[in-house]
């Protein structure tokens, strides 16, 4: 079973480069994502690099910023042009995103073509609010390190603003192009290569553990085997899916008739959140450290909330935990409409069996999302701080799991999906002999892999 498994994904792979626009698409992907990681090792002039990383090495992790410094590859530890990342367009989509499930002006404009690339539009100058501000905060930060400017002031700070908004707005056209014209969602796979390229330095700084003694080869072992086994369950949880059975009736030409319908089903996914319950949750949870970092000693009581609240102390584990099961419900509820969904349903004449079209089904859907997005939470949660546990039992600098594994596996899920999409539209056989369980289950599209 696993050499015919093999066998097919090595056709499909073969059979990508016999289709002239697939690899046109993926060479196309390599390029702009060549670009992006050219830039992200661009310095921007008039930042002591060594000051800003020895910041980032020693306080920056598992902070905000070493939060940030993730989705952009390191580049914000480097102060490269490309620091910012895809950051503030991530963050503009979501926005809109959120706009959309609370404002009914949104949610119209949605729902048409004229009104979606409005919204676009809409994203793209918040993007560039959003770059201004946060490239703005970043040189006072910058600052406020000693040793990390040589010539602070108004001129740095004007200069830091031009580079990091130029380069914001850059990384969002090649994302926009992969989109268009390359292979899956341009802003998840520059994330997806940002924390990839990362993985490396803290492999290699692992076994320079080993080799020290600082750790031995039995954890080494038992750390891999818990790596495969959790990678496994991301994986199964995210295209983990509940099927609801649906039929439509379809009307035969001749008299007009009514008869059955082929029966189908709507995948409703365990993890519809995905990455961003915790993301959220993260944001939160540093906050108290954030505070008593930008405030020294001013405010002696910020900094023991923040010892309370560091990563690995048990309030650190509950506070985490609980706000990781609210906004997977929170985003859940933003995402997924099951009023919409059931509007559509009865528009085409179908009906879920046993339950009333309209209001009866869109209450059914929501009360089988409620139940169903529990264990999505809890598994959030275990990924979540599992990799803080891991560190701290045995004693490795490199972290997996969390936010970085939810990404990586779904943006390398998507991926594969498409280009089996592009080469079953081909009549070739793709990697996978049937398409994917949660296909098209989502109300609405996230940047961070579709999440």
């Amino acid at each position: 079973m696993a050499q015919s498994n093999a066998a097919r994904a090595a056709t499909a792979a073969k059979n990508i480069w016999n289709t002239t626009e697939l690899k046109d698409k993926i060479v196309f992907t390599l390029v702009c994502l060549v670009i992006y990681r050219v830039g992200s090792h661009i310095t921007v002039p008039g930042v002591d690099v060594i000051a800003l990383t020895d910041f980032f090495a020693n306080q920056g992790k598992g902070g905000l910023l070493g939060l940030y410094d993730l989705f952009v590859g390191g580049g914000l530890s480097r102060a490269t042009v490309f620091a910012l990342g895809i950051m503030p367009y991530i963050s503009a989509s979501i926005f809109m995103q959120i706009a959309g499930a609370v404002l009914p002006q949104v949610e119209k404009m949605n729902k048409e073509e004229e009104g979606r690339k409005r919204l676009n539009q809409y994203s793209r100058y918040l993007t560039v609010g959003l770059a201004i501000i946060q490239a703005w905060g970043f040189a006072l930060f910058t600052e406020s390190l000693p040793g990390a400017v040589s010539n602070p002031g108004l001129l740095f700070k004007v200069q830091m603003v031009l580079f990091l908004t130029t380069g914001a707005v850059v990384v969002m056209w090649l994302g926009e192009q992969i989109t268009d014209r390359g292979v899956g969602n341009g802003a998840s796979l520059i994330i997806f290569f940002s924390i990839v390229e990362r993985f490396w330095p803290g492999i290699f700084a692992t076994f320079r553990f080993v080799s020290t003694g600082a750790t031995n080869v039995l954890k080494l072992l038992l750390l891999g085997a818990l790596m495969i086994a959790v990678v496994a369950g991301v994986i199964a949880i995210t295209v983990a899916a509940r099927r609801v059975p649906i039929q439509i009736p379809q009307r035969t030409m001749a008299r007009g008739r009514m008869r059955d319908g082929a029966k189908s089903f709507i995948p409703l996914r365990i993890n519809s959140a995905g990455v961003m319950p915790i993301i959220f949750a993260q944001s939160v949870i540093v906050v108290p450290g954030a505070i008593a970092q930008f405030t020294g000693n001013r405010w002696p009581w910020a900094r023991d909330v923040a010892d309370i609240f560091r990563p690995g102390s048990p309030a650190y584990f509950l506070s985490s935990a609980v706000l990781i099961v609210f906004f997977t419900y929170f985003y859940t509820a933003i995402i997924f409409n099951p009023v919409d969904l059931a509007e559509n349903l009865k528009k085409q004449g179908g009906f879920i069996p046993g339950v009333k079209p309209g209001t009866k089904t869109a209450e059914y859907i929501e009360e089988l999302m409620d139940r169903i997005t529990l264990p999505g939470a809890i598994f959030l949660t275990f990924i979540a701080l599992l990799p803080v546990f891991i560190a701290d039992q045995i004693n490795v600098p490199f972290r997996f799991g969390g936010t970085s594994l939810l990404i990586v596996v779904g943006v390398a899920l998507d991926t594969l999906q498409n280009m089996n999409q592009h080469l079953l539209l081909r009549k070739y056989d793709g990697f996978m002999k049937k398409g994917p369980r949660g296909a098209g289950r989502r109300g609405g599209t996230s940047p961070v892999g579709g999440y």
